[in-house]
């Protein structure tokens, strides 16, 4: 078995202005990068079109059906400032929420061992009836609860590593102890909450906020003490990970100073649990990160910890990974303005 790779070409064609951070070239340098022949393992498939009925598990159905109109006819209500439609977003939506499902899918029969989706738009600030942040449908959600749904996942947890706080997975699942929602975050920062205060109704919320130019070494401290022992404990039957990498140092959106390597252990140390506990079930989907460098090497790093068998894994401190990109994943090196690749 081995790591299940889904894209694509709709993500290409949801678009918004010239300046807005969440463009289609975060698609293609991620693609661009796992087209090394180091990933030549991965199973490669095109994300499929989500269910209604998988979209209405997580949100209100009136809010899925006015969604869809709207995008249908290129507007959408409610939506905020942030949050773009063009002639390409729906289809772009619904594969973005697809592939959550495809995923699950393959990993709960054991097809593959775990997934990667590489879609856009986002999904984790968007909750039950909101539209936000860049996001439609919460796609981490609709990936939980169909694996609820369709494969008897008795506890799923999440691990949401993102630069900014999932408030729509958060909001979704406060009140629901078979789902444990973990996440680390810039605090305060958008969208304005996450506070270590804010446990669920269950205790099974657990945030550890970051100040503002928290490295790797903080990162690492949180999950080794705050996030992956209550992972373990959870005792999971699958791991969802909201992989946004946009806590990278070089990405404009927040201000944490996280390295590729900072991302590799993380995945490294779920992977471990996952043997552990689930069978190796792990499904990551692509949130944020908006520096095309950053994003590229980051996204190496974590499918390469995807990839690798257990023996291979670095045991040792946060940050000791040698190796986690090469030119070929970085624009600037390569040659190319990342604006073109």
């Amino acid at each position: 078995m081995t790591t299940l790779h889904l894209t694509h070409g709709s993500a290409l064609a949801h678009l918004g202005p010239a300046w807005h951070p969440e463009r289609a070239d975060r698609i293609r340098v991620v693609e661009r990068c796992l087209e090394q022949e180091r990933f030549a393992g991965l199973v490669r498939e095109q994300a499929l079109v989500v269910s209604e009925a998988a979209l209405a598990r997580v949100h209100e159905e009136a809010y899925v059906e006015a969604t869809i109109a709207g995008l249908q006819n290129g507007i959408i209500a409610p939506v905020d400032e942030d949050t773009h439609v063009s002639a390409g977003t729906l289809e772009a939506v619904l594969r973005s929420a697809g592939a959550a499902v495809q995923a699950v899918d393959e990993v709960m029969t054991g097809t593959v061992r775990n997934a990667f989706s590489a879609m856009r738009p986002p999904g984790h600030h968007a909750g039950r009836a909101r539209t936000a942040g860049f996001c439609y449908f919460n796609n981490i959600a609709v990936a939980a609860r169909h694996a609820q749904a369709a494969h008897g996942a008795g506890r799923v947890a999440i691990l949401d590593w993102d630069a900014h706080h999932g408030d729509g997975t958060q909001e979704i699942f406060w009140s629901d102890p078979t789902v444990l929602f973990c996440s680390t975050h810039q605090w305060p920062f958008y969208p304005g909450t996450g506070a270590a205060s804010e446990c669920g109704e269950h205790g099974t919320i657990v945030n550890v906020p970051l100040p503002a130019g928290a490295d790797g070494a903080m990162f690492g401290e949180a999950l080794r003490t705050m996030v992956l022992p209550r992972i373990a404990a959870f005792r999971p039957d699958l791991i969802l990970i909201s992989a946004g990498f946009d806590a990278h140092w070089r990405d404009p959106m927040s201000d944490l100073a996280l390295t590729e390597a900072d991302y590799r252990w993380a995945t490294e140390r779920l992977a471990d649990i996952a043997d552990r506990e689930c069978d190796g079930r792990i499904v990551s989907l692509l949130e944020g990160g908006y520096d095309l460098v950053g994003l590229a090497r980051s996204v190496e790093a974590h499918v390469t910890a995807l990839l690798e068998p257990a023996s291979c894994r670095i045991q040792g401190v946060i940050g000791s990974t040698p190796e986690c990109y090469t030119a070929a994943c970085n624009p600037r090196t390569s040659g190319q303005s990342p604006a073109v690749i």
